[in-house]
């Protein structure tokens, strides 16, 4: 619990309004997207200015109290439930767009911005900002860089790391420090801004950040590629690649994941296909119309059943927000889904894809597979009840060996969730025993207390 005599304090940083400790408060926040994972903050701040943000971490290191910085709780990997009590820290105070600098291509922001709104202040300039998670429409911004977020634009643009090019954090003993900035070479030391991106808030407060912008694509084409079972679906992707063309997203859907979606969105998705890939290209137009004619062609050279080009910006957007909408819409079949995301390199999805279907099959569960396929990240899905204690037994082990697999396979744990607490049994998988010990030691550097977000990454046998 929480002293009177610290919340007090608390009080006097950000007044009575922003502390928040009721029943209900500590509930709303006591669990974020990840199926199976709660427990009860002691209190929740929502701090005004990163002033506030370092008087209040002092305060927490000097007590040993824990600290969870906490965007909008999109997160999949449990990496914002306060498992050890302690303080959760919200920035509903703290969501200004500073500035876009247009000379500089930048646009420097705090870390409550929603990421769609980031997005919408670009293109309002003619800019592009292309980091796009599936909950980008209610994601902030600094769970974005915690989780190093990827999105639909991955293949091309790549992930939340390589459009964020300056941040200011707060250590762990509260003081600021400002990393990076608006430039195009910096060599001055450790490269402290990538530390931080995807440390999921282990390592410190992401109070501010300074995102690199690029200019907005000229044209773009969105078409639909259906197939008549996934392992060809995934043959096309590796072929697409093979022919060095890179589209802006190239997605896929199983077909019970396309059925679900269809019944959900109701916009017409083919649901007699095994499977569909959803491809887009953007750029210079000629160059569009040409990638789009050449992956056309290649995908029924590949097996494929049927390509339909969207003939207006409408359709596009249709399409496009029928695969952001693929876990909300298998989210309705069971009380519990839970989505995972093992990533091979794209030489191995069709191989990873026939794996997790054998391994759904030998322990008797559903799973939904869908993802980013150009750049591997696959997100099988399991429908399921927690309620089940042996069912659960059953998905736990399946995702185990989906997950040795992926890595047998030259991949990773994950490609864009992040370790958290959910997944960090498995982080020596991919790291090894040695790296893990290496992100330790870099964790108890910076945070010797152990108040930054414990619990997560590390078990509770590798913590000191």
């Amino acid at each position: 619990m929480i002293s009177s005599k610290i919340r007090k304090q608390f009080v006097a940083i950000v007044g009575e309004e922003n502390v928040l400790d009721s029943e209900s408060s500590l509930l709303n926040y006591s669990y974020d997207a990840t199926p199976g994972f709660q427990a009860r903050p002691h209190c929740v701040l929502a701090p005004r200015n990163v002033f506030e943000v370092s008087e209040i971490v002092k305060i927490c290191n000097a007590n040993r109290i824990p600290i969870v910085p906490r965007g909008s709780g999109t997160n999949l990997s449990a990496s914002t439930t306060p498992s050890k009590g302690g303080v959760v820290l919200l920035f509903k105070n703290m969501n200004e767009i500073i500035e876009i600098d247009e000379a500089n291509l930048t646009m420097t922001v705090q870390p409550g911005v929603i990421t769609q709104r980031i997005i919408e202040a670009a293109e309002a300039k003619g800019l592009f900002y292309p980091p796009d998670p599936g909950s980008v429409n209610i994601s902030q911004i600094g769970g974005n860089i915690s989780t190093n977020a990827g999105g639909l634009h991955g293949l091309k643009y790549g992930v939340t790391r390589d459009y964020v090019i300056g941040l200011q954090v707060v250590l762990p003993n509260g003081e600021i420090i400002e990393t990076g900035g608006k430039l195009a070479k910096d060599v001055a030391g450790y490269d402290l801004t990538r530390l931080f991106v995807g440390a999921e808030g282990t390592l410190g407060v992401i109070t501010g950040a300074v995102l690199k912008l690029i200019p907005k694509p000229e044209a773009t084409k969105t078409m639909l590629v259906l197939f008549e079972d996934l392992e060809t679906s995934a043959k096309a992707v590796s072929a697409i690649i093979e022919n060095r063309i890179i589209p802006a997203t190239l997605e896929f859907l199983d077909q019970a994941t396309v059925r679900v979606v269809e019944d959900f969105a109701q916009i017409g998705l083919p649901t007699d296909a095994g499977a569909v890939l959803l491809i887009e290209q953007d750029g210079p137009k000629e160059i569009v119309d040409r990638d789009t004619e050449r992956m056309a062609k290649i995908c029924m050279e590949t097996g494929a059943m049927d390509v339909q080009v969207a003939q207006t910006p409408e359709e596009a957007y249709e399409l496009t927000s029928a695969r952001r909408t693929a876990l909300s819409a298998l989210s309705r079949m069971k009380p519990t889904t839970i989505l995972e995301d093992a990533t091979v390199p794209r030489s191995k999805i069709a191989e990873m894809v026939g794996i997790i279907n054998e391994i759904a099959k030998k322990y008797e569960l559903t799973v939904c597979t869908f993802g980013h396929a150009g750049d591997g990240n696959l997100h099988p899905t399991c429908l399921t009840d927690a309620r089940d204690t042996e069912e659960m037994e059953r998905v736990d082990a399946a995702f185990k060996e989906i997950f040795e697999e992926a890595v047998r396979l030259g991949g990773t744990i994950t490609g864009e969730h992040g370790v958290g607490e959910m997944k960090l049994p498995y982080l020596s998988l991919k790291a090894g025993e040695a790296g893990v010990e290496a992100m330790r030691n870099i964790k108890f550097a910076l945070d010797p207390n152990a108040i930054m977000n414990p619990g997560k990454m590390f078990t509770a046998k590798q913590q000191r």
